[in-house]
């Protein structure tokens, strides 16, 4: 476990004016918290040399996040089929799912951290550490083949130094700042682009404004006024930096993904925060059989 050079058993949480204790500090470290985390990056530099070595010759990685061994098996089934290698992480409560696709690469991106959560966010932050260019995308997103090849034929011409990723823009957005920001629902990231984030302070963790690197903004007076959330620091590397963001279409890709933002009587079964567990949200709100069948991949589940 890193050795977090600032940070203190109780610290204010600046998404909510609670104190976080110390149970809750380590599992928002594990989601990718930038002011729970601290200054102290020696233990994610070693972990991703063992994220290099077990992706080395892998040249079109996508991440699947296992919440859900059926749920993670059917993104691997497609993205093997629009011609990506399946890179296979997972939720430490949930463990490597039951199956693989042949040719998916499982990493244990938890490994030397022994965090009690871990999201895909985390090593997403540190993409340039260990990959060319990597896809991503959410647990609960489940899309049609015809748009799988589209957007792994977008992701695999996409130039070194962009990131492509989901625009959240919305007319509330016009007049503030306080909810802009870049989602991971899907997207891809390049190796220069992910360094140019990390350098200029910027990237996919929450709080970006707490960044190791954070003296590079420190001359922005409007800095305090960002959303928390995760990908605000995507928005600000475009703003600030002129960080180039191939931006998609949120409408695009909504009718597949299966969450509480999409769908009335959502009902929660884990609590909404640091706690939260997907796995069982997820389970408790949507048949896969379901949802495979209303995006037109159901004959995916029994191959």
């Amino acid at each position: 476990m890193a050795t977090v050079t600032h940070l203190r058993v109780k610290c204010a949480d600046s998404t909510s004016g609670k104190k976080m204790d110390k149970r809750s500090i380590e599992y928002r470290r594990g989601m990718g918290n930038w002011e729970a985390w601290g200054d102290d990056v020696e233990s994610i530099f070693r972990a991703a040399e063992k994220w290099t070595k077990a992706l080395s010759g892998v040249q079109l990685p996508w991440l699947c996040w296992n919440v859900d061994s059926d749920w993670c098996l059917l993104q691997q089934r497609l993205v093997k089929n629009a011609g990506w290698t399946p890179v296979v992480g997972f939720d430490p409560r949930v463990g490597v799912p039951e199956n693989v696709v042949p040719g998916a690469v499982v990493v244990d991106f938890n490994a030397g951290l022994n965090l009690p959560v871990l999201y895909p966010h985390f090593p997403l932050e540190f993409a340039f550490l260990f990959v060319d260019r990597i896809a991503f995308w959410h647990s609960d997103l489940l899309l049609p083949e015809p748009k799988m090849r589209e957007m792994a034929q977008l992701f695999a011409r996409l130039p070194d130094g962009t990131t492509a990723a989901v625009s959240t823009a919305g007319w509330r957005d016009l007049f503030s700042l306080s909810h802009r920001r870049f989602w991971e629902l899907i997207g891809c990231t390049t190796r220069s682009a992910s360094r140019d984030q990390y350098e200029k302070g910027c990237g996919w963790w929450l709080n970006f404004q707490s960044h190791r690197n954070r003296s590079v903004n420190s001359g922005d007076p409007q800095l305090p006024n960002y959303y928390w959330d995760h990908g605000t620091g995507i928005y600000y590397w475009k703003r600030r930096h002129g960080g180039k963001v191939l931006a998609l279409k949120e409408k695009d890709f909504s009718a597949g993904h299966f969450s509480q933002i999409k769908f009335e009587g959502y009902k929660r079964v884990s609590p909404n925060n640091e706690f939260r567990d997907l796995s069982k949200d997820l389970n408790g709100n949507f048949a896969l059989t379901s949802c495979a069948q209303k995006i037109g991949v159901s004959h995916l589940l029994s191959e």
